[in-house]
């Protein structure tokens, strides 16, 4: 899929989607449109966790509430900053959801400066993502950040 195309139609549909079924069509949108992202998420920050939302894969994750600072994700929420992991094995921090995880991106969501949210992507593949995912899921969590409550 081609990041310029994906990032006009998603913001197509963040413009047109008017109800509580916006983050899971973005969820599935990507999913279904980058080969490589096995499994996507979306997760709130609610008080001091992060409470999975929308998610999109084979499988459900057992990790369904993260405390901020703990895992991957809990990192990425208490920095604000994008978490690309190249192989979860090597990182400690790393919070197994499924046996066939390779690598994984955390972008934080935020609003006015607040992490709200992060989108959560693993890989089957190791070294999945590259700066270009990063950069392109980053325009994603701006357009998605005054549509988090």
């Amino acid at each position: 899929m081609d990041y310029d195309i994906a990032e006009r139609e998603i913001k197509e549909m963040i413009a047109n989607v008017k109800n509580s079924n916006l983050l899971q069509k973005i969820v599935d949108y990507l999913y279904e449109n980058f080969e490589r992202y096995s499994w996507v998420g979306i997760y709130i920050v609610k008080g001091n966790d992060l409470i999975l939302g929308a998610w999109g894969g084979e499988h459900a994750t057992e990790h369904t509430k993260i405390p901020i600072g703990k895992g991957i994700c809990g990192s990425a929420a208490q920095s604000g900053k994008i978490e690309l992991i190249p192989d979860v094995n090597k990182d400690n921090r790393y919070l197994a959801c499924f046996v066939s995880t390779r690598s994984e991106i955390v972008v934080p969501i935020k609003r006015n400066m607040n992490v709200v949210g992060e989108i959560d992507i693993d890989s089957d593949m190791s070294n999945a993502f590259s700066k270009q995912d990063a950069f392109f899921l980053e325009k994603i969590a701006d357009m998605l950040g005054k549509h988090i409550c």
